[in-house]
């Protein structure tokens, strides 16, 4: 066990840029640009910025699904934002989110063009442009939104919590580690129990909630998120796995998991979709390769 005793707080803290971890580069305790990029616009009325992690998966994804359902308004250009070079901190990507975290959405189709950040704002956005995915009725509606906050708010405590300090911290605290790793497994059993008298989060109907969720949790027990399955007995939990199975075999989930990823089997990126024949063009390459 580390002795994390031995560090005394100073009276006002000061930045260290060398204090390590995998994302010491990147990570600063100020806001704004640090250079010069505009960024690129496609040929959509809607153009997302972003990148394959959970956060940006679950927008590819609700895109996709609309694809699905016809609604051919919801074609997009999703430019990759790669987060590790630090293009979040570029003028245009901060012009849209000031906040400098993927994804961020412009849609052109409104006059003037409309900006949006943050995964959930994204999500309801766009559910509620095209009318599908999030419930009408009041009560139902609340259940969803209830969910999808809730998402929004147990993320970092899995990802900046135990993800940071079990995977990418410069060395294991074993206070850190158990203090998130307590949260995470309360989450774990949070969603099992909900969802052993539920098909979906809110219920039969699929929404933007399960989206939400599954981004984060699906990832965490059919893909071994953080290398931490075993750690975290993610079969233990029954329920949630036979939710988050049937959430991975819809096409659209399989497709929006593709796009601007840049990590795994090559035949699983597509670092930028335009059009939905880049999907096929993936697929060419794979069977080229």
């Amino acid at each position: 066990m580390t002795d994390v005793s031995a560090y005394t707080p100073p009276r006002v803290w000061t930045w260290d840029q060398e204090s390590g971890g995998a994302w010491a580069k990147i990570n600063r305790p100020i806001a704004g640009p640090t250079h010069e990029r505009v960024l690129p616009v496609g040929k959509h009325p809607l153009q997302l910025y972003s990148m394959g992690t959970p956060n940006g998966v679950k927008v590819t994804i609700l895109l996709e699904e609309l694809l699905a359902l016809g609604k051919s308004g919801a074609e997009y250009d999703a430019h990759l934002i790669e987060i590790g070079k630090g293009d979040q901190f570029g003028s245009g990507f901060v012009e849209v989110n000031p906040n400098s975290k993927i994804p961020a959405l412009m849609d052109h189709g409104t006059n003037p063009p409309t900006r949006v950040f943050e995964s959930g704002a994204i999500l309801l956005y766009l559910a509620e442009k095209f009318g599908a995915f999030v419930p009408s009725d009041p009560s139902e509606r609340a259940e969803c939104l209830s969910w999808l906050f809730w998402q929004m708010g147990s993320a970092p405590y899995l990802g900046g919590g135990f993800g940071h300090f079990y995977k990418y911290a410069p060395e294991p605290i074993e206070y850190c580690i158990n203090r998130f790793t307590m949260e995470v497994k309360r989450q774990l059993d949070v969603l099992d129990r909900h969802l052993a008298s539920h098909r979906h989060i809110c219920g039969e109907h699929y929404t933007i909630a399960d989206i939400a969720i599954w981004a984060w949790y699906g990832n965490l027990v059919l893909y071994n998120g953080y290398e931490a399955s075993e750690f975290l007995d993610t079969a233990s939990y029954t329920h949630l796995n036979r939710w988050a199975r049937e959430i991975q075999a819809r096409p659209a989930v399989q497709r929006g998991r593709k796009v601007n990823r840049t990590s795994g089997p090559l035949e699983d990126q597509l670092r930028e979709r335009h059009d939905a024949s880049d999907f096929d063009l993936r697929t060419e390459d794979k069977l080229q390769g």
